[in-house]
């Protein structure tokens, strides 16, 4: 993916990224490289020339937390980017070994699969989808498969029609799967899914070098789907307990809105897409929804003894 180290190539995407007037610094003449210099950011940040470049190309591997809250404030990051900054510091044996690719929990492909009316999906750390409950993968059935959600986006020809603000599901994406290579910058599939599309996506390769880092929470989307038009859709994410790279991600719609009608409509049976129907009748492989992984639900209980 790089020549250089993780923390390397961080700091230079970002020190590029700034003009000596954001960070307060006169600019004299014509400058040979992009944004900072590097002794730039060693002033600002109060340390020294030859540390600062020891830092960049990967000779500097235990900086303390102070240099790197530091460089921090030098270099204008967020709190999401510091975080991702001091992640890239640390040593193997310190980084969580549950990364979360494996298998959806029994439990929650349940509860999904009893959401009716929300579109819900589990991510996992390369933006492979885990399992899409029925209506999750009817809203997606205009896409070629709905494997990966960096895939649909940059490289599958529906991506374009489906994102009506493609921009800004082009960077919420490669931010994402920048936030998930912090946490491990070892992880094949991270490195798999990265290479391909800096490979098949002229887009995909500029945005990734920028090295935005940015974590799903909670935002509104418009999207427009082959069969029911325009949606307006909200969506929040949340980490899997116990499996804490995985995250639930859930659609909802404004209640007695077009969009809720429309959702209402890809829930009939009826109405089904025909693509997915030539699909089922041609025995390809789709992504598992949670009714077609999930194991036998238990015997309903009686109805004075009901949880809520």
């Amino acid at each position: 993916m790089s020549n250089g180290t993780p923390l390397g190539d961080f700091l230079r995407a970002r020190r590029e990224a700034l003009k000596p007037q954001d960070v307060g610094l006169p600019e004299y003449g014509r400058r040979r490289v992009p944004g900072l210099r590097r002794e730039e950011v060693a002033l600002l940040a109060g340390v020294s020339s030859d540390y600062y470049i020891r830092l960049e190309q990967g000779r500097e591997n235990n900086p303390s937390p102070q240099v790197l809250e530091a460089v921090a404030q030098a270099l204008k990051l967020d709190a999401e980017s510091t975080d991702h900054l001091n992640r890239l510091c640390l040593t193997p044996s310190q980084r969580p070994h549950d990364w979360g690719e494996g298998d959806v929990s029994p439990q929650l492909l349940r509860l999904m699969d009893g959401w009716e009316r929300q579109p819900a999906f589990v991510l996992g750390p390369a933006l492979d989808i885990l399992a899409s409950n029925s209506l999750a993968t009817a809203l997606h059935s205009g896409f070629e498969a709905f494997d990966n959600l960096a895939r649909n986006v940059f490289v599958d020809p529906a991506g374009r029609e489906f994102y009506q603000e493609w921009d800004r599901a082009a960077h919420s994406c490669v931010a994402g799967l920048r936030a998930a290579y912090g946490h491990d910058p070892e992880s094949a599939r991270v490195a798999e899914v990265a290479e391909e599309l800096t490979a098949d996506s002229e887009e995909f390769a500029r945005l990734w070098q920028l090295h935005a880092v940015e974590s799903k929470s909670q935002a509104g989307k418009h999207v427009k789907h082959p069969d029911v038009g325009d949606l307006h859709i909200d969506f929040v994410a949340f980490t899997v307990s116990g499996a804490p790279h995985q995250q639930l991600v859930v659609y909802q719609a404004e209640p007695a809105s077009p969009t809720a009608a429309a959702l209402e409509t890809l829930r009939s049976p009826a109405t089904e897409p025909k693509k997915a129907k030539d699909q089922a009748a041609n025995g390809q492989r789709a992504c598992p929804t949670a009714a077609a992984t999930a194991p036998t639900p238990p015997t309903a209980r009686p109805s004075n003894s009901r949880s809520a």
